[in-house]
């Protein structure tokens, strides 16, 4: 569960390479949130898209996402929940060391889409696995206002709550 050192090849030049070498050396070690093999049923990632919806319109799809935690064994090793399944998200993708969030870069990359949405059990659109890198898709800057947005799109941060007298105000 713990967390490694950033390891993308910006020596390679271009984002096909740079991704290319990253999949090759990771391939063999395929995982998702909760473990090697891809399990159907486990995650939130067997709903359906809403009848009438032909792409990404969100008056005709909606969102057919289920409820945080929902699905408790769709968990990391460091406990975090949902990472497979419901929604995809659009993450940072520096093209040089100076853009990488964790360096403490405010410029920041490109968006680069991971993770899986609300239909891959029926539906499996590209790979899903923890360290795989996306094609290019929609790529624009980081908070670029004209950057692509989808319905099975998004990003959920969650906290229990304490329900005991100590908690309260």
């Amino acid at each position: 569960g713990e967390l490694t050192e950033p390891d993308y090849p910006f020596e390679m030049g271009s984002v096909q390479a740079m991704r290319g070498v990253h999949n090759n050396r990771h391939q063999g070690g395929k995982r998702w949130s909760y473990g090697p093999d891809y399990q159907r049923g486990v995650c939130a990632a067997d709903s359906s898209k809403s009848g009438g919806c032909g792409g990404g319109e969100w008056g005709k799809c909606g969102s057919n996402t289920y409820p945080s935690g929902y699905f408790p064994d769709c968990q990391s090793p460091l406990g975090v929940l949902d990472i497979n399944g419901n929604a995809a998200e659009h993450m940072n993708l520096p093209l040089r060391p100076q853009e990488m969030a964790s360096r403490g870069s405010s410029s920041l990359g490109y968006t680069e889409m991971k993770g899986s949405w609300f239909i891959f059990d029926s539906y499996k659109a590209h790979e899903d696995w923890c360290r795989w890198r996306a094609p290019y898709w929609h790529g624009s800057r980081v908070l670029d206002p004209d950057s692509h947005h989808n319905y099975h799109l998004g990003f959920r941060c969650c906290k229990s709550l304490e329900t005991g007298a100590e908690s309260r105000p």
